[in-house]
């Protein structure tokens, strides 16, 4: 038994160390700072798997969103009705469309230049700070498509257009999945 206290003819071996013997580090502080090592396997950051309940949320969502574009108000489906129905405030549902068009150009930007970062780092704060406007942009196109459509559902526009949203952020994830971009000779290409 090696690095233990001598204690007559016997080594007794210590439960806690208190350092190097160069120096008067703590381990637990070294051991903490390290990152976790790499190995080439996890180079690509693998997706978690998800459960069957998410499937079926995931799936309840989809379904309930074809179910409102569909059907409509009964007579004819959603499309037609937002192409020709003149009961729609045209203004808003305009200016609603702009904002979502915005935020998911946005949120496609974000997933390409983010899809080299496999840490935590000073970059995430100014990503968050930059997120804040386009996030009350979804929020004012909500009140903007409810404020349009309101004269065709009236108290039913809120849970409909609530739907088509959550259908579209559960959506998303599998329209804009894929590869970082890698190059000819298989060098990560920048996209910042």
């Amino acid at each position: 038994m090696s690095g233990g206290t001598p204690t007559g003819a016997n080594l007794m071996r210590q439960r806690h160390s208190f350092g190097y013997a160069s120096s008067g580090d703590d381990l637990e502080d070294d051991a903490c700072s390290k990152p976790p090592p790499l190995s080439s396997s996890s180079s690509v950051p693998r997706a978690r798997a998800r459960t069957w309940v998410e499937f079926m949320e995931n799936l309840l969502w989809i379904a309930s969103a074809a179910f409102i574009i569909y059907f409509g108000d009964r007579h004819s489906n959603l499309i037609y009705i937002l192409w020709h129905d003149n009961r729609i405030k045209r203004t808003s549902l305009y200016l609603g469309l702009v904002g979502v068009l915005s935020n998911g150009a946005y949120f496609f930007y974000m997933c390409i230049s983010t899809s080299g970062v496999r840490k935590y780092n000073e970059k995430w704060d100014a990503i968050g700070d930059s997120a804040l406007p386009f996030v009350s942009l979804g929020l004012i196109s909500f009140c903007l498509f409810t404020f349009a459509l309101w004269p065709i559902w009236s108290f039913l526009t809120l849970p409909l257009v609530f739907t088509l949203f959550m259908a579209s952020m559960v959506i998303s994830p599998y329209l804009i999945a894929g590869p970082p971009f890698r190059s000819q000779d298989g060098v990560l290409l920048r996209t910042d």
